[in-house]
């Protein structure tokens, strides 16, 4: 019988192709949890038992339930993820031709696997600004599209024309990655089936872009070429999320990195404060946090090292105090479980793990540890994180990387030194990290949905029995 939870998963997954996909789905869900949506445009009237959300620039989205016994300086318990992940996008001028072929001019995002993204039948998704005209006045409005037929493809070269690519294939990220998009033949008669002035080539955005892609996306959102006025798309694979493996263990998707981790957070969070009673008792507030631009650095006005989070805690703590002593109280009595996915072991790569810290498939949450502070990690807050698991019975891991290798890092270093918040880093174990299919345990988000819903449940009391700072 298949997890429910991995079903929804996959779903999400599956409705989530961008970062604002993702949090266009996030979004659907909290209103249907009774969530209200927050303008930070606009004052904020808060109410203690009540549940909001809010989004900056429709990639990052913060959602929060406030307890019924919630006063100004109690604590605010986050998990925080990314909605990100590495992908190819469009460039400001993507129109390229070349041997006779449209292709799609693209850059790199983050740290991909690129060699993946070869051979692979590929859509467009991402989000398009538009002209609309209605009775004699213009405006502009923001719209998600998603192509989800396979217009595109990035073709390897024959092995006849390169005999030693399986000595070693490296990508050039300039040359190599540009996408095929049609033949000029075809373009041209198409272009003149279609009446050769549908589209008007004179306008800015069809001297940047290929007519031809201009019309797939004005066909899919339903307008004319000529009123795109801008857009941020992004190559994506075509072939569907699915549950997989001979003993259907696994997911078999892109994007899990970190897809999961945003998934398994805000489900526990909704599923923690479904009914009347969740929050009866609550002193604290519920928090789940889903950045954009992990992938780059989080350097953006969306990105985990904005003031998003402050501007957040700020918010709230002032909406029922205008002391401004209580929000350096509330930060310090605040946790983050900083959710990003890990490495498991690797059953062909085994030396690249440390030999006494090698996650495994269905091994439950990974905590991360650098003791350069590559990870936030501490004693005490791994303790916290490691307590709740076990009063559930639930299994967790330990991972530190090789000390002959380089860390990655994660938002919880940027944000324990950027708000000043005690910080767990954890995440499921996934392998093809970063690569166009990866692949986790289906185990593994039923353990990360469970061990998440447990600390929002429970982590007021447990946090009130330890004492450090005396």
């Amino acid at each position: 019988m298949e997890n429910p939870v991995a079903v929804d998963l996959v779903e999400f997954l599956n409705a989530s192709p961008t970062a604002f996909h993702a949090v266009d789905e996030a979004k659907n869900r909290l209103k249907s949890a009774g969530y209200v949506q927050l303008s930070e445009r606009d004052d904020w009237k808060l109410e203690a038992g009540k549940k909001y959300f809010f989004t900056r620039n429709h990639s990052t989205i913060v959602a929060f339930a406030i307890g019924k016994k919630y006063i100004a300086g109690n604590g605010i318990y986050i998990i925080g993820a990314h909605t990100d992940s590495p992908c190819v996008k469009l460039k400001p001028v993507s129109k390229v031709s070349k041997g006779g072929y449209l292709e799609v001019g693209v850059q790199p995002y983050g740290g991909g696997l690129w060699h993946t993204w070869f051979d692979r039948d590929l859509g467009i998704a991402g989000r398009v600004i538009v002209r609309e005209k209605k009775d004699g006045s213009e405006s502009y409005s923001h719209r998600l599209i998603r192509i989800e037929e396979p217009i595109m493809r990035i073709p390897t070269l024959a092995i006849h024309l390169d005999r030693d690519v399986n000595e070693g294939f490296k990508v050039n990220k300039q040359t190599h990655l540009a996408p095929v998009l049609a033949t000029s033949v075809k373009a041209e008669l198409n272009k003149t089936a279609a009446g050769n002035g549908s589209v008007d080539e004179k306008t800015n955005t069809n001297q940047k872009h290929h007519p031809l892609l201009l019309q797939l996306i004005a066909a899919q959102i339903e307008c004319e070429p000529a009123d795109i006025c801008d857009f941020e798309l992004q190559a994506c694979d075509t072939q569907k999320s699915v549950i997989g493996g001979a003993l259907k263990e696994f997911i078999f998707s892109g994007r899990l990195d970190n897809l999961c981790m945003s998934f398994c957070s805000l489900k526990a969070l909704i599923d923690s404060t479904s009914s009347e009673e969740s929050l009866k008792e609550e002193s604290g507030i519920r928090m789940v946090a889903l950045f954009d631009h992990e992938e780059v650095g989080s350097d953006s006005a969306q990105g985990a090292g904005s003031p998003v989070t402050l501007d957040a805690l700020s918010r709230i703590t002032y909406s029922f105090s205008s002391d401004t002593k209580m929000l350096p109280i509330a930060i310090q009595r605040s946790y983050l479980v900083s959710a990003d996915m890990a490495h498991a072991l690797h059953p062909n790569y085994m030396d690249k793990h440390e030999e006494n810290h090698q996650p495994k498939m269905h091994g439950g949450l990974v905590i991360k540890h650098n003791a350069n502070q590559r990870y936030a990690t501490n004693a005490v807050t791994s303790f916290l994180f490691r307590e709740i698991a076990a009063k559930h019975n639930l299994p967790v891991q330990d991972f530190v990387v090789r000390s002959d290798m380089m860390c990655g890092s994660t938002i919880g270093p940027i944000m324990a030194s950027g708000v000043g918040i005690r910080t767990v880093d954890v995440g499921g174990p996934q392998l093809s990290m970063h690569s166009i299919r990866e692949m986790c345990a289906v185990d593994d988000v039923k353990h990360s949905y469970e061990h998440f819903k447990a600390f929002f449940q429970e982590f007021s009391n447990l946090d009130a029995k330890l004492t450090v700072d005396i």
